[in-house]
C-alpha cells in the first residue's frame, strides 16, 4: 500500500522512525544495462522497477535546528520544507550529489526526513550487492542507483503519477530494532549536532556508517 499524504502530516521525529522498514520504490523511465564490473548476470538489465527497503534516515526538524536549511529562513533552495506534507525535497551538494528528503508536519513548519540509507529487495537490481560492494549504503549512492534528481524536487511522493513512491512495510518492526543516534556530519550546528535524530534498523548491512 503506497503511504498516504496524512502518514507525513505528523511529529517529524516519528515519521522518521515509522519510514524505517517501507519500500522507496522507483519506476525508471527505462531499463538500464547491469555494471560492467557485475558478474552476477552479464547481458541481463535492470528491473523497471526497483523496489528498496528504507533502512537508515535522519530528521531535520524545524526552523531552530541549526542541521536544517531552514534555520537560515525561506529560500528558493528550501522553500519545498515550508510547504506541503508528502512532498520530495531534492537538493544538490558538493556540485556533484542529489540527496532525497521527504517533508514532514504541516504547511509552513519546515521539516523534512533525509533518506539516507536502502537495502534492495531483489537480488539483481542495480541497488544490489555487487561482487560484495554495497551500492546504496549512502544518501548520494541511492539517488544515483534510483537515477533521483531535482526533476522530482517539489513532486509528491504518496502517488505513482511521478515514478517514486513509498509503500507500507511488510515486517513488524519493534522499537528495540531501532538505533537512534546522533546525525552525520553536522558538527556546525550547536547544540543541534547532538540531536539522536538519525534512526537505522539495527544489524543491517547497508547503514552508511555505525
Amino acid at each position: 500500500m503506497i503511504l498516504p499524504k496524512s502518514f507525513y502530516n505528523r511529529n517529524t521525529l516519528q515519521v522518521a522512525q515509522d519510514l524505517l522498514g517501507c519500500f522507496l520504490v522507483r519506476k525508471n523511465p527505462h531499463p538500464l544495462p547491469l555494471p560492467r564490473s557485475c558478474r552476477c548476470g552479464r547481458g541481463e538489465r535492470e528491473e523497471k522497477i526497483l523496489r528498496c527497503k528504507i533502512v537508515e534516515v535522519e530528521a531535520y526538524n524545524g526552523p531552530r535546528d541549526l542541521a536544517s536549511h531552514a534555520s537560515q529562513g525561506r529560500t528558493e533552495r528550501n522553500k519545498v520544507m515550508f510547504g506541503e506534507p508528502g512532498i520530495i525535497y531534492v537538493y544538490f551538494t558538493y556540485g556533484m550529489h542529489y540527496m532525497l528528503n521527504i517533508v514532514t508536519e504541516g504547511k509552513d513548519y519546515p521539516a523534512a526526513v533525509l533518506i539516507r540509507a536502502v537495502e534492495p529487495r531483489r537480488s539483481r537490481t542495480a541497488g544490489q550487492v555487487c561482487r560484495g560492494r554495497v551500492i546504496t549504503n549512502g544518501p548520494a549512492k541511492l539517488t544515483k542507483v534510483l537515477e533521483i534528481n531535482k526533476s522530482f524536487n517539489g513532486l509528491p511522493i504518496y502517488t505513482k503519477k511521478y515514478g517514486l513512491w513509498v509503500e507500507s512495510r511488510d515486517e513488524n518492526l519493534k522499537k528495540i530494532h531501532i538505533v537512534k543516534t546522533k546525525r552525520i556530519g553536522v558538527d556546525y550546528a550547536g547544540k543541534y549536532k547532538n540531536k539522536k535524530w538519525r534512526f537505522y534498523i539495527k544489524g543491517n548491512k547497508f547503514i552508511s556508517k555505525k
